[in-house]
């Protein structure tokens, strides 16, 4: 075969591999991002189910403070201190319940009136309860957790099935 042919067809060859190469690498990326997304997304779907939840609950006048006081949680701490954990926060206060603490993996730029958020590495007062307002990572936060406590670990999701099936 004629060496400008044989080159050629290598050169062509190389580029059609090089190509599908650099296809597949994009398609995996791709993926990887697609992925992502719905984590993101189920994610947001199930705050958005739990506060709809939690709605429901107010509009019936019951206060989340009355699981707290019949399960003997007088003194708990809240991993998760975004929106959710905000509220809970909201929700409890001028009740029986006192939050001690949050706790959050973002610690340092969280800032709450009047309560302390602190990291899983700082030193943790003991609580009758944590209650992980991190619904999606629940079960690794509470594996998490039960390292650093002998009290219950409870998610909030829980809480609010628990009260709603007693509605």
């Amino acid at each position: 075969m004629n060496k400008k042919i044989l080159l050629a067809t290598f050169t062509i060859g190389s580029a059609v591999v090089g190509a599908m190469l650099g296809v597949a690498a994009t398609a995996g990326e791709l993926e990887k991002q697609i992925n992502e997304k719905k984590k993101m997304s189920d994610k947001h779907l199930d705050l958005y189910l739990l506060m709809n939840q939690w709605v429901k609950l107010k509009q019936k006048g019951i206060n989340l403070s009355k699981y707290f006081e019949k399960n003997g949680y007088n003194r708990i701490a809240i991993y998760g201190m975004s929106y959710v954990g905000e509220t809970l926060v909201e929700e409890l206060k001028g009740t029986n319940i006192e939050v001690v603490y949050g706790i959050d993996r973002n610690a340092e730029n969280i800032w709450i009136d009047n309560m302390n958020v602190l990291s899983l590495d700082d030193e943790l007062e003991d609580v009758d309860a944590v209650v992980v307002t991190a619904i999606s990572s629940y079960d690794s936060i509470s594996d998490l957790l039960n390292r650093k406590f002998v009290c219950p670990i409870i998610c909030l999701k829980d809480i609010l099935d628990e009260i709603s099936s007693n509605v």
